[in-house]
C-alpha cells in the first residue's frame, strides 16, 4: 500500500504535518495540496490541538508544485487551488486557520514551497534550509502572495533581489534579513519546534487565538487602520475580563518569569 502524502502526528495538544513525498522533494502534487488544505480545516475543527507544526520528510521542505502534473493546467504556479478546481487555495485556507502554525523548514523551500512557508506564522528554520524564488525564472508569477509577502519581511530591495535573480538564501542568511525566527541543528529542529508550540500552549488560548487575528488583520491594512483594528478587539476583549481573572493570571506569568530565572 502506497504510503500517505502527508503524515499527521497530534500529541500534546500539537499537530505536526509532515509532507511525505521525500523522492519528489515533497513537491505539491494535487493530492498533497488537497490533503493539507483538508488538515487545515479539519485539525483546528477537532478541538484537541492548539498548535500546528508544519514541516517536510527528507531532504526538502517543499520543491513547489509538482511540475510533472501541471500538463496542460495554463495558469501561474501560485493560482492553482489546493483541490486543483476550488474557490479556495491552500494558502487561503492556511490564512483562515485559527491555531498558530510554526514552519519546520527542514531543507528546500523552492517557491510555491517557499509560499507554503511565508504562510505559517513562525519560522524555524535547520541549519540544511535553502530559500529560492524561481518564478522568474520558469517563466510565471506567484498567485500565492510571495511577492507581497516578501517585500514585507525582508524588504523591498532584498527580496527584488531574490526574486529577478532566483538565487538561493541559505538559512543563516535569511536569519539575518528577518525571514526566519532562528536557525539550529537539523537534529534539533523538532524539539525546538515543540518546546516553542508548549510555550504558547502555556498561554490562554482564546487570547492566543484573538490575537493572531489581530496581528493577521492589522498587517493587512495601514498602520493607521492596524491601530483601530487592535483597539477594537482590545475594547470587546476587556468587556469578558473580570479584575479576578486578571489577577490569577497575573500571578501565572509572574510564576514562570521566577522558574525561567532558575533556570
Amino acid at each position: 500500500m502506497a504510503e500517505p502524502v502527508l503524515l499527521i502526528d497530534r500529541a500534546d495538544g500539537v499537530a505536526t504535518l509532515t509532507l511525505n513525498r521525500p523522492q519528489a522533494l515533497n513537491a505539491l502534487a494535487r493530492e498533497l495540496r488537497r490533503r493539507l488544505r483538508e488538515a487545515f480545516i479539519e485539525v483546528p475543527s477537532a478541538g484537541d490541538v492548539d498548535v500546528i507544526i508544519l514541516t517536510g520528510a527528507g531532504r526538502a521542505f517543499c520543491a513547489g508544485l509538482d511540475l510533472k502534473e501541471l500538463g496542460g493546467e495554463t495558469a501561474g504556479e501560485g493560482s492553482i487551488t489546493a483541490s486543483g478546481g476550488g474557490d479556495e487555495s491552500l494558502l487561503d485556507t492556511m490564512a483562515r486557520c485559527p491555531l498558530p502554525i510554526i514552519g519546520a523548514i527542514n531543507g528546500f523551500a523552492i517557491t510555491g514551497g517557499f509560499e507554503l512557508a511565508l504562510g505559517c506564522d513562525i519560522l524555524i528554520a535547520s541549519t540544511e534550509a535553502r530559500f529560492a524564488d524561481t518564478h522568474a525564472r520558469v517563466g510565471i508569477l506567484p498567485g500565492w502572495g510571495l511577492s507581497q509577502k516578501l517585500s514585507r519581511t525582508i524588504g523591498i530591495h532584498r527580496a527584488k533581489e531574490l526574486s529577478l535573480t532566483g538565487n538561493y538564501l541559505p538559512a543563516e542568511q535569511a536569519a539575518a534579513w528577518g525571514l526566519v525566527n532562528r536557525v539550529v541543528p537539523p537534529a534539533e529542529l523538532l524539539p525546538v519546534c515543540r518546546a516553542l508550540a508548549a510555550d504558547i500552549r502555556s498561554a490562554p488560548q482564546d487570547v492566543v487565538r484573538a490575537y493572531k487575528r489581530v496581528i493577521d488583520s492589522g498587517y493587512a491594512e495601514t498602520f493607521g487602520e492596524g491601530l483601530r483594528v487592535e483597539a477594537d478587539a482590545n475594547r470587546a476583549h476587556a468587556r469578558t475580563l473580570t479584575p479576578e481573572s486578571i489577577a490569577a493570571r497575573r500571578a501565572g506569568v509572574q510564576a514562570r518569569g521566577r522558574d525561567q530565572s532558575a533556570s
